[in-house]
């Protein structure tokens, strides 16, 4: 359901969104209109959702639908239209439509979801009834979860039945994430405990009431690992944070290279002096743009142009790439099965279809997002410790079956997966494989796994959200999903190669030599991604013609593109991870993009 434009990073609950109501158009009949007030439960695929439609007494409709699973919490629905027992709306925030008929009165609304291709989705209302006593635990709780380098604020929101059944949800609000449905949900006496299946490793809370019913003490569990988690009553939920505002700035003829250093000190003048990039906060970026093969680097803030970042998942499309280098030396094929290039008798073969190099290259292989056996002894520098040994130790008890359909699924486990693959069969790590095939033949000299001590001397610090700084990450199984740190300029050079393959040396190594292939076949569409397409990695938006990734890890965010359509590419690094109000590096990248082309840009003086 969502984007991929996601932080990578480890979190106890998954993704954030923010709960929206936009106003829809007038439906035919107010009467009609009213069968559909309420709250729909519906499933597609893997994933849970969640729509609420509010009908006015005038009888227009408005909505929002939650992705649980996900994370991704009230995303507006607009364009409701009503006629007869048909029912259609939109969810532009991720390019999908759902239609179908009104079956029972208003209790099932029988259809299909497009995003690309149309899928079954049949909601069905909750009928949920309150019982006429709550249970001693049912009302809204609060805790805070706390572990080395990290403190995040866990709500419960609980209730009861006429039946006697108990229902939760959680939010993780320092993290955007709310509504986040519980499992297995137990009371007996004063002991208390649920499950929330949309956390990896096997998310669990047990713990008691105390006895003036306004304290719940216990532990959560998660992956092997436990954390008091002690909540107090209050009379209301915290509510989700309103959505930011979103403005855009009138557009401009579209910018040259060599000219937008001048506009960006424009556009960003209030960020500079009181906002995002203020002193006080210590954040820096460092920005490289291309356009007609005119390149300019330059940097705000505390950043250098020739400063070095965690780029995050950036390094997809570096494992992406690996991929279509070995192809087209035949040492792969696209259609080969992961298993074999994983050491004999790690996962059993499935007795129906089972998972690609392709299928993790476009994020279709069904894997989750994280593994359940997930769980870092340092939360400050999470992948660490997560070996091979690990990864596979998922896999033999998951297998490697792929489902007959799949749809688009973010997996930063699927992309680290393929990393590790690769590696084996080329006989070597992660960073020797991308230093081989791709960063040595492109000279991209500053785009390393690991630093040496003169690049640890350009490594700017990196900041959490509220301008603390943060560890750097060190991954090791799940290296491909994110493991490179590099520099705008070598960026910058490693787009230039993606827009003009045809313009490479084509050197005295066979690893150089095959590149221009190589990068040719990492753009070929393969998929649908949500609204969008995606190739080897690369995503792509159709209606503006941008190739694109962005990554983020505990410290750092980057966002990168090019467009073949109009010969322009660029690179913004930024030594802050996501914030609230989202990621500053995406925001700056989808500014310059809009710039290159001409079209009202996303204002980044808020």
């Amino acid at each position: 359901m969502q984007r991929a434009r996601r932080s990578f990073g480890w979190i106890l609950v998954l993704l954030g969104g923010f709960a929206v109501t936009v106003p829809a158009a007038r439906a035919d009949g107010a009467q009609a209109a009213q069968a559909l007030h309420g709250d729909f439960d519906g499933t597609l695929g893997p994933l849970r959702l969640v729509l609420h439609i509010v009908a006015a007494p005038d009888g227009s409709l408005t909505g929002s639908l939650d992705d649980p699973n996900q994370g991704a919490m009230g995303l507006p629905c607009t364009d409701f239209r009503l006629q007869g027992s048909t029912l259609s709306f939109a969810v532009p925030s991720v390019g999908g439509t759902w239609s179908g008929s009104i079956e029972n009165s208003g209790a099932r609304l029988a259809g299909n979801w497009s995003q690309g291709s149309p899928m079954p989705l049949t909601f069905t209302r909750d009928t949920f009834a309150a019982a006429s006593k709550p249970s001693p635990v049912d009302g809204f709780w609060l805790g805070s979860l706390q572990a080395p380098g990290v403190s995040l604020r866990i709500q419960l929101s609980v209730r009861s039945d006429r039946a006697g059944r108990q229902y939760c949800t959680l939010d993780s609000i320092d993290q955007g994430a709310f509504g986040l449905a519980c499992a297995n949900v137990k009371r007996s006496g004063a002991h208390f405990a649920f499950d929330i299946p949309a956390v990896p490793g096997a998310a669990h809370w047990s713990g008691t009431l105390s006895g003036d019913g306004q304290s719940l003490t216990g532990t959560w569990s998660q992956a092997g690992r436990s954390l008091a988690l002690n909540l107090e009553r209050r009379a209301a939920p915290l509510a989700p944070p309103a959505p930011p505002q979103v403005s855009y700035d009138p557009a401009l003829p579209p910018v040259a290279a060599d000219a937008m250093q001048a506009v960006l000190d424009r556009d960003l003048q209030q960020a500079l002096t009181r906002g995002a990039l203020a002193p006080e906060t210590s954040t820096g970026v460092a920005i490289g743009v291309l356009r007609h093969g005119v390149r300019r680097v330059f940097a705000y803030g505390t950043a250098r142009p020739d400063s070095i970042f965690e780029i995050g998942s950036i390094t997809k499309t570096f494992t992406g790439l690996a991929l279509a280098q070995l192809v087209v030396q035949g040492k792969v094929r696209l259609d080969e099965p992961v298993r074999e290039l994983l050491p004999p008798g790690t996962v059993a073969k499935p007795q129906g279809p089972e998972i690609t190099l392709l299928d993790l290259a476009t994020q279709h292989s069904g894997l989750p997002r994280m593994p359940d056996n997930f769980a870092p002894a340092d939360p400050s520098n999470p992948y660490a410790d997560y070996r091979a040994a690990n990864l596979y130790q998922f896999l033999h008890r998951h297998g490697v079956g792929r489902p007959a359909v799949t749809s688009f699924l973010y997996s930063n486990l699927g992309v680290g997966l393929l990393g590790q693959a690769l590696a084996n069969r080329a006989g070597t790590s992660y960073a020797q494989l991308v230093a081989e095939e791709v960063t040595s033949p492109l000279g991209l000299p500053d785009t390393v796994v690991a630093l040496s001590p003169a690049q640890q001397a350009r490594f700017i610090v990196g900041h959490s959200a509220d301008h603390r700084p943060a560890h750097a990450w060190d991954l090791d199984a799940l290296a491909g999903a994110g493991a490179l740190r590099s520099t705008a300029g070598d960026l910058l050079a490693y787009l230039e190669a993606n827009l003009h393959p045809e313009r490479l040396a084509r050197g005295t190594s066979r690893s150089a030599a095959t590149l221009p292939a190589a990068l040719a076949l990492a753009h070929e569409l393969r998929a649908d991604a949500g609204p969008m397409r995606i190739a080897c990695a690369w995503l792509y938006v159709p209606k503006t013609g941008d190739y694109w990734h962005d990554g983020g890890t505990g410290g750092y965010t980057a966002y990168a593109f090019f467009n073949p359509q109009g010969d322009y590419a660029g690179v913004v690094l930024v030594n802050t991870t996501i914030g609230p109000r989202g990621s500053l590096a995406d925001a700056l990248g989808e500014h310059i993009s809009a710039r290159f082309a001409g079209r009202p840009a996303l204002s980044l003086a808020n």
